[in-house]
């Protein structure tokens, strides 16, 4: 083949290495416009797995890498004047300068004609005259903009400011310095690169660098490998004490917002992007010469494996791009993270650890107590003792009160439609339903949306409360969870708005009724999608009328004997379609503002709340985003929280969107959650007010982790209780937990063990004298040091 690569990264230059290896007679030419000696940056960190497959494939670059590695398992945060460390994470980083080097050297070994200080051909030269070309030529790529209708890219640059920068301190660990000034929340991210130095990265909220100053040298224009030395003088001056005598280094360093790059495609004929060109991750989180150098190794085995270049650039994009999409998925919680880490100032220092540690959701308490047995326990005795609890239990077991109603557990039953009601009367099936989720050791358990009128529904399968008939029916339901459980149960009331009058959700979900449907409203005439109705805009008798039936419910769920009441805000239905821009285009005091759009629901709930009794609570469940342009932001949801807190709200149920056809979420594992966390730490915490958590939770370790993180103070689940109603129970026996988080019911006891499989895994002998210890697993704490650079070869 006849190789071009743009970009003397270490991306384009191992990418040349491995080729040469497969093939000799590959024909490369790699132009990188900087000398060779110009290289920027400090320490590069990778993972276990990425050195092994370095490994795999070029054992010269890996033996050679592995002499040069620093190598460390501890974590120290450094945070309100105390240092935390946690071990047993496994890093190893060396000099980028170091890596270049090698690997500029290894190419010329392998007789890659390498051109430094030259600007490489325009790329539609290249595409006519190579094989493939390789566009490794960084996050501000010329050629993914050049072939931008092919790439597709999208380009996020952030809020955060940071600079890369070093120090000759040598540092034994991965540091964070979390340092609160009068300006605002600055941090430190450093780690060793070698016995000689460590990096040095400064990072703070753009609010906080105006505010510090730092924007004095805004509008300078810094040529390359020119710093920013008067912000560098005012950094040593800030972090004296974090630098403690040792002195700064300087490399092109200069503040920069950082930009997230993703791309819909890799490819444009033969021409493919690498590196910080296809993708880029926030460097809390990994190193972008790690990515590269992954997508390197992928792309060659791929051309070597495939007989064309178009089907090897299909199965190398195939191959990465979920590879990718994970890792991009990590780094943004973590990136977000720290935009946000001004709201964890106060957590104290043992939870703000935590916090940190599981800000992307890679590291969990489960997967810490494997790490750092130690840590994860005191994790677990700290959640106890700040919650005034002296029993040192799973974070979900420990008990909880909203309001004046005193819960065995943090797990909620999340409301889930059924559509299984007859003329709005809940029967068997809610019974069953609802009570072996309650037998199943949930703490709360909380109805479906209860309809406040006949034309309040979504279906016609849906339950209601404004008939004295449905009110008994709920009540048997009551008393079951009651008599038989531990358990507490909730309503909650809604009214489906513009998304009513449809068909049950296996028949069409969210398509219209094509016979017996009925009139829906809005507080604009507006469609929930051209398919649907378009809903009669409400008028002040109207609401009037509506508002009155959902005070007629909550007296009928008062007389069933409910707990607890939750008002459904969220997911497009009546309330929320009020609170959202997009649905709500009314010009009177009921439109226009977030303060007139939230008026109507309001006066719902203070209505609600004047019927229920003062003491049981009423929770609120409202939608922190859109997902969609124009409409509710993360921002809104933080003041619509604040205004329900201030009419009595016991609890917030945070979910997202759901408000319009057009929406675009962001699904993953736990996605909902940051928007929770956003509420409780800005809103909830400091009004003593309850904070639920839903959105793909799945897994008790999961659970925990949020619960000890501060995230959220209850759990709800849904889907995950259909798959498994006695969820909870079989998450303490799992945990190997007993108490009275997660009681069995007498009939159910005999089942708390979990059954022994179809086989059992034979118990081995001893068979040698001498025990074998692994190294790396004997040292939860392993510090990096100058002196134990010679004691790491060793070890190697």
């Amino acid at each position: 083949m006849k190789i071009a690569i743009v970009g003397g990264g270490p991306g384009g230059l191992y990418f040349a290495a491995l080729m040469k290896q497969l093939d000799p007679s590959h024909d490369i030419t790699l132009w990188e416009r900087n000398a060779a000696s110009d290289t920027f940056g400090f320490g590069v960190v990778f993972s276990d797995e990425t050195l092994g497959g370095i490994g795999n494939a070029d054992p010269v670059v890996a033996e050679y890498m592995s002499r040069r590695f620093a190598r460390w398992s501890d974590i120290d945060i450094h945070f309100r004047g105390e240092m935390k460390t946690v071990g047993g994470q496994g890093f190893a980083a060396m000099s980028r300068k170091e890596l270049l080097e090698l690997l500029q050297r290894r190419c010329i070994e392998l007789n890659v004609d390498v051109r430094f200080s030259t600007l490489a051909p325009p790329v539609e030269e290249l595409e006519a005259n190579y094989d493939l070309v390789l566009a490794a030529d960084g996050v501000n790529s010329q050629i993914r903009a050049k072939y931008a209708e092919s790439f597709k890219p999208n380009l996020d640059p952030r809020t955060n400011k940071f600079m890369w920068l070093g120090t000759n301190q040598v540092f034994e660990a991965f540091k964070f310095f979390v340092k609160e000034t009068e300006w605002g929340v600055m941090q430190i991210h450093g780690y060793p690169y070698s016995d000689e130095g460590s990096t040095f990265i400064v990072e703070m909220h753009q609010d906080v660098w105006h505010a510090a100053g730092f924007d004095e040298t805004a509008n300078e224009v810094f040529p390359p490998g020119v710093s920013d030395e008067k912000a560098i003088a005012r950094i040593r001056e800030i972090f004296a004490e974090e630098l403690n005598g040792y002195e700064v280094l300087t490399n092109n360093s200069k503040w920069i917002n950082f930009t997230t790059v993703r791309n819909q495609s890799w490819r444009h004929n033969n021409v493919v992007l690498l590196g910080d060109a296809a993708h880029t991750a926030h460097f809390s989180i990994g190193s972008g010469t790690k990515l590269a150098m992954e997508d390197s190794l992928a792309l060659a085995a791929c051309l070597h494996e495939h007989p064309t270049v178009e089907e090897a650039l299909e199965a190398y994009e195939a191959e990465r791009r979920p590879v990718v999409a994970s890792t991009q998925r990590a780094a943004q919680a973590s990136l977000e993270w720290f935009e946000r880490i001004g709201q964890y100032k106060d957590q104290d220092p043992t939870q703000f650890a935590f916090n940190l540690l599981t800000r992307s959701r890679r590291i969990t308490q489960e997967n810490l107590r494997l790490r750092d047995p130690e840590f994860a326990e005191a994790v677990d005795r700290n959640f106890a003792s700040s919650q005034g609890l002296t029993e040192t239990a799973p974070a979900m077991f420990q008990p909880f009160r909203i309001g004046g109603l005193e819960l065995k557990n943090r797990i909620v039953v999340s409301p889930m439609d059924m559509y299984s009601a007859v003329d709005g009367i809940p029967g068997d099936f809610h019974k069953v339903h609802l009570g072996s989720k309650a037998l199943g050791g949930a703490g709360l358990v909380m109805t479906e949306m209860v309809c406040v009128s006949e034309s309040g529904r979504i279906t016609p399968g849906c339950s209601g409360l404004y008939t004295d008939g449905q009110r008994d029916s709920w009540k048997e339901i009551v008393d079951f969870v009651h008599g038989r459980s531990t358990a507490k149960i909730g309503a909650q009331l809604g009214h489906s708005g513009r998304k009513g009058s449809t068909k049950l959700m296996w028949e069409g979900i969210d398509q219209p009724l094509e016979s017996g449907n009925w009139t829906a409203v809005g507080p604009s005439a507006l469609p929930y999608s051209a398919e649907n109705q378009t809903p009669v805009e409400l008028d002040r008798a109207g609401m009037d009328a509506i508002k009155a039936e959902f005070v007629a419910s909550t007296v009928r769920a008062e007389q069933a004997g409910f707990d607890l009441l939750e008002i459904h805000a969220a997911h497009g239905y009546l309330l929320s379609s009020f609170l959202s821009p997009v649905s709500n285009k009314r010009t009177d005091e009921y439109g226009g503002s977030l303060e007139n759009r939230l008026r109507f629901p309001l006066e719902v709930f203070d209505a609600v709340r004047a019927a229920w009794p003062a003491d049981k609570p009423l929770t609120v469940r409202i939608s922190a985003t859109d997902w969609i342009e124009g409409g509710n932001t993360s921002d809104d949801s933080v003041e619509i929280a604040k205004a329900f807190v201030e009419h009595g709200a016991a609890g917030l149920d945070v979910s997202t969107g759901q408000v319009a056809k057009e929406e675009k979420p962001a699904f993953g594992r736990s996605y909902q959650t940051p928007f929770a966390d956003r509420i409780r730490q800005e809103v909830a915490a400091p009004a003593g007010v309850a904070v639920i958590a839903v959105g793909a939770i799945s897994s008790y370790d999961d659970v925990n982790s949020i619960l000890l993180a501060g995230r959220a103070d209850l759990i709800a689940l849904g889907r995950t209780h259909l798959y498994d109603p006695q969820w909870t129970l079989h998450a303490a026996a799992e945990q190997e937990y007993q108490g009275p988080g997660a009681q069995w019911i007498p009939q159910f006891r005999a089942g708390r063990r979990k059954p022994p499989s179809s086989r059992t895994d034979a118990v081995r002998p001893r068979l040698s004298l001498l025990k074998e210890t692994d190294i790396e697993e004997s040292n939860t704490h392993l510090r990096w040091t100058p002196e134990s650079a010679a004691a790491s070869l060793l070890v190697k």
